[in-house]
């Protein structure tokens, strides 16, 4: 019932300015630099950790966006590597996809699973803004989002205590640029029951049910092209075997080109797979049209 109400709350949006606008020619790009944000690790469009009430692509409502990147986390002893794109609809729905593998190096080994043994997840992803504007309304942007996971190792996830190779999850997230002051502010709250983004998995043996997490962001434009910020999302913690820690991060993006942002952050992911001190390098890289 939900997945159904939200998929046609958004075809109600999109259909009528789509609509009205079919005379209107479709430009090729109209938002101001870094204002689409990056792609996160799910893929929705926003900060590296979490997404923001803004739509993937640089185009206004008037027009079809597109969005590509590729992220890299290294940390103290996994690796992260994750692809995919994004479609911005009328810079109203966004629709994405995600592939992330997750390398566990020599940890694998010791948990009984081999070297370099590697967990992956695919994600879609879509993005509603209901109401407002990142910038010119009186409202700030506010956006509800869903993402569907599948894990690839559902008989591993197991065997470590989750319930579940796939899940849901649900979010709301309101975003507001202050222009003035050059000052990003995102919050978003989430419905979800991933375990490390579902990368080990839904649910477990402590908690199966569906858990709020709460995530937010905070960035400072110095100039048209260069921001810096921080981000904080809170983690649900099901596993027994596994505790999940909040993660952190500070980071710099750098719009090389309007088609072109790079990404790169400090990031504190906490203890990951039984393992504390999960520390180190993001790195993003997103061309955007």
């Amino acid at each position: 019932m939900i997945r159904f109400s939200f998929i046609a709350l958004a075809a109600l949006t999109v259909a009528l300015p789509m609509e009205q606008a079919m005379a209107k020619p479709l430009r090729n790009g109209g938002k101001l630099l870094l204002t689409n944000g990056i792609s996160s690790l799910e893929g929705a469009a926003g900060g590296g950790l979490t997404p923001w009430a803004v739509i993937a692509g640089n185009e206004t409502d008037e027009g079809f966006g597109l969005s590509a990147h590729g992220t890299i986390v290294e940390v103290k002893d996994y690796d992260y590597q994750s692809a995919g794109v994004a479609i911005g609809i009328r810079d109203r729905l966004e629709l994405s996809y995600t592939r992330q593998d997750f390398n566990t190096n020599e940890i694998g080994a010791a948990l009984g699973l081999g070297k370099d043994y590697a967990f992956s997840q695919d994600i879609v992803g879509a993005k509603l803004r209901v109401a407002g504007d990142l910038i010119y309304d009186a409202l700030p942007a506010i956006a509800l989002g869903v993402q569907y996971k599948k894990n690839g190792q559902g008989d591993v996830v197991r065997a470590l205590g989750a319930r579940d190779d796939d899940g849901v999850d649900y979010y709301a997230t309101v975003s507001r640029l202050f222009l003035s002051r050059s000052l990003l502010l995102s919050a978003t709250a989430r419905l979800t029951k991933a375990n490390q983004m579902g990368l080990l998995g839904f649910g477990g043996d402590k908690k199966g049910n569906y858990g709020v997490e709460f995530e937010g962001s905070a960035a400072w434009q110095l100039s048209r092209g260069l921001a810096i910020g921080g981000e904080f999302r809170s983690k649900p913690n099901n596993l027994g075997i596994a505790r999940e820690d909040d993660w952190f991060d500070a980071f710099a993006a750098l719009s090389l080109n309007r088609n072109l942002t790079a990404t790169v952050a400090y990031a504190d992911l906490g203890s990951i797979a039984t393992v504390k001190g999960q520390r180190g390098v993001f790195l993003s890289l997103q061309t955007a049209f």
